[in-house]
């Protein structure tokens, strides 16, 4: 193990010298560890803080160096956490991050995921896989008690944002959206293919927080138990049309000759309970969780945002601000910031009525009264 040693959050990390920085990274040397993940992290950290219970266990299904587990060890009081990985390489790591930080109720497990989710179960099952997760979920699920979290990432951003439509229709059977929407698209495609393999169990599930970032999407989702709960879930997938001559969104519960993109999770993306109690305190990227955590905590639960620039080039006016025009939105409905993007914003207004604020407020126009 060639290893160097960083302080992430409030806990010590032994890591590998040979690391990503920044982006998705690569697999190089033994053991995967980016540093640029440190904010993904930091999330866990604050919502098992705002959700979790004394005695809570944790798995960590694909752990690597034991980073999130010995975070969430360390930093989330009363947790019990179990840092699995099955690369036998990974576990002096894992265990020097024990050691480390003295950690009494983590330990390390050299154990193929889908054999140790089917004999023991958690109440939070943690799945961070390099690529996508599809292969994952069903043993995250039977690892999951009921009322547990399941917490599930996928870096495989080009098939769920679009660029590789042929993949994300093989891997996650859904039609992904290109353009201003990709990213959110590819968000809402990730939790509908959660929700499809929950209802197999008749599980439901109840989003607490989902988010796109950097070159990642990441849910977390409370199980809910039953086929009632299940059939509420699948209420909540749909499908979208997208004008590009109006830029009009419309949704239907089934794909028909109109409505062909999808489906998507067309529910909320966060708790407002959970997100409103979690806090950016002591985290690694202090500042920007705390600026995050304003855009959750303000964003509306409207599917489907609107893009300053996409609303630039279809009109032919130059973008105002965003907040002015949020603001002005307000006073015809609701509108709000969206964390997918620093120039999209929410709102439950009309295209139509959209464009009509939009032109109003862009700069050079007389704003109508």
């Amino acid at each position: 193990m060639t290893a160097t040693t960083i302080i992430e959050g409030s806990t010590v990390l032994a890591v590998p010298e040979n690391r990503s920085l920044r982006g998705p990274g690569t697999r190089g040397g033994d053991v995967f560890f980016n540093e640029q993940m440190a904010f993904n992290r930091d999330v866990g950290v604050m919502l098992l803080r705002a959700v979790g219970h004394a005695g809570m266990t944790v798995c960590d299904a694909m752990t690597a160096t034991g980073a999130r587990a010995a975070r969430i060890a360390n930093e989330v009081p009363g947790t019990r956490v179990t840092a699995n990985d099955i690369n036998p390489a990974a576990m002096p790591y894992i265990e020097a991050n024990i050691e480390l930080n003295r950690l009494a109720d983590c330990r390390a497990v050299n154990r193929n995921m889908h054999s140790l989710l089917s004999e023991e179960s958690y109440d939070y099952v943690d799945i961070d896989p390099f690529g996508s997760p599809v292969p994952f979920i069903q043993s995250a699920i039977r690892g999951c008690r009921r009322q547990g979290i399941l917490a599930i990432t996928a870096t495989d951003t080009a098939p769920l944002a679009g660029a590789h439509a042929a993949k994300c229709r093989r891997r996650y059977r859904s039609e992904p959206v290109r353009g201003h929407l990709c990213h959110e698209g590819g968000l809402r495609i990730l939790m509908c293919t959660v929700a499809g393999e929950l209802a197999k169990a008749d599980r439901g599930m109840k989003p607490l927080l989902s988010f796109y970032a950097d070159h990642y999407f990441r849910t977390y989702v409370q199980v809910t138990e039953g086929a009632a709960a299940a059939d509420r879930t699948l209420d909540r997938l749909g499908y979208m049309s997208y004008d590009a001559a109006t830029l009009e969104r419309s949704f239907s519960r089934t794909c028909d000759g109109t409505h062909g993109l999808g489906p998507f999770w067309m529910g909320p993306l966060h708790d407002r309970g959970a997100v409103a109690r979690m806090a950016a305190d002591g985290m690694a990227a202090e500042r920007r969780c705390a600026k995050t955590l304003d855009i959750w905590n303000e964003e509306l639960d409207e599917a489907f945002h609107y893009d300053l620039s996409e609303l630039s080039s279809h009109l032919k006016l130059s973008p105002p601000k965003l907040g002015e025009l949020i603001d002005a939105l307000r006073e015809h409905g609701r509108a709000s910031r969206t964390h997918v993007s620093p120039t999209a914003f929410k709102t439950d207004l009309t295209a139509a009525e959209v464009k009509s604020v939009y032109a109003s407020v862009s700069p050079g126009s007389v704003r109508r009264g």
